[in-house]
């Protein structure tokens, strides 16, 4: 069984140059529910300006400058967890939760290999969001431009759509639809009145493991079989766009796997393309713990410990693991685990 996890909730803040992370973390912290909430900040550049403009008492803020956060992320961010740990020594009021918010230029996946990896941080801090902001106006063209941009709304869980005002309902539904696309697995929501009700809930909680499979509905709505592995052929049925290398696809099994095999099939892909493996999020039937799947949750060549869930989420039993990724075929997935699957340890 699950139990609840009590260490603090870390959301990740992320989102191109000028899409509207810093507002909207403005509207956040103005939110009663929100009080007891800390703000680490990476800034770009020698002078840092954004915690400037963030209505936060300092006490509770920790400002990382002078480079971007993806290229001396691990010991900098150790050492901001470390003094936000001194500072708040001694309060009376709880901390309940941390919100870093990146540079629009960074790449958040070596965020996240700090809070799922580094000892010093997962002992008190988990994982539990990565937001990121899209500006309606320029995203379309962000996209198609930015590399880093793509990486960002591959890697969310929750897709913030930003400055809705100044466009028409149909160009925002076309971005909203890209988006779908990029990463069916994440929520998409529109900037507004609601901001924060996903940041205020309640921590503690098991994976959602319905939404990491969304897209396999995805799948079935666009009218594709998404099962059809055994059968030994695959359909290019991939979500992608044209000069987009980022891919999504759900991988399944009708039958149980060996869990000693899947190990050494995620161990094997992690170390052949560990950099590409953007999310990988999935339920798997293994032989080895008949009716209890194990949940998996990784980014590149990181994962978190595996966990088993209680019970099944609902009635489909099959293995469904959903792959976001960069430059790495279905194909490639689909038969190596095949190789995999049926191996003992």
């Amino acid at each position: 069984m699950i139990e609840t996890d009590d260490r603090i909730p870390v959301t990740v803040l992320t989102g191109f140059l000028g899409s509207g992370k810093t507002t909207l973390l403005n509207r956040l912290l103005a939110r009663p529910a929100l009080r007891d909430t800390a703000v680490i900040i990476n800034e770009f550049g020698e002078v840092g300006l954004d915690h400037h403009l963030l209505e936060q008492s300092a006490e509770d803020m920790v400002l990382l400058s002078n480079g971007c956060i993806c290229c001396t992320i691990r010991g900098d961010l150790v050492e901001a967890f470390d003094r936000l740990d001194r500072r708040l020594a001694g309060q009376a009021a709880p901390l309940r939760r941390v919100v870093i918010e990146t540079t629009g230029l960074a790449d958040p996946a070596p965020i996240l290999h700090t809070l799922m990896s580094e000892p010093a941080v997962a002992r008190r801090y988990r994982l539990d969001h990565v937001a990121t902001t899209v500006d309606a106006c320029n995203g379309a063209d962000t996209l198609d431009r930015q590399e880093e941009a793509v990486k960002q709304v591959a890697v969310a869980d929750l897709l913030v759509l930003t400055k809705t005002d100044l466009v028409s309902a149909g160009q925002a539904e076309a971005l909203l639809r890209r988006l779908r696309e990029i990463n069916p697995g994440a929520d998409a929501v529109r900037a507004g009145k609601d901001d924060g009700d996903w940041l205020a809930a309640p921590g503690g909680r098991p994976p959602d493991v319905r939404r990491w499979l969304r897209a396999e509905a995805h799948d079935d709505a666009r009218g594709h079989p998404a099962h059809d592995h055994d059968h030994g052929h695959t359909h290019d049925h991939d979500r992608t766009r044209h000069g987009d290398r980022i891919r999504s696809y759900v991988v399944t099994r009708d039958e149980p796997v060996s869990w000693a095999g899947v190990q050494r099939w995620l161990a094997m892909l992690s170390t052949l393309r560990g950099p590409d493996l953007l999310r990988v999020k999935g339920i798997v039937n293994v032989i080895e713990h008949p009716g209890r799947p194990v949940v998996i949750h990784g980014v590149q060549h990181v994962f978190h410990p595996h966990s088993f869930l209680p019970a099944w989420p609902d009635d489909d039993r099959r293995t469904r693991i959903v792959f976001i990724t960069r430059d790495v075929e279905r194909d490639l997935v689909d038969d190596t685990l095949r190789i995999f699957e049926h191996r003992q340890a």
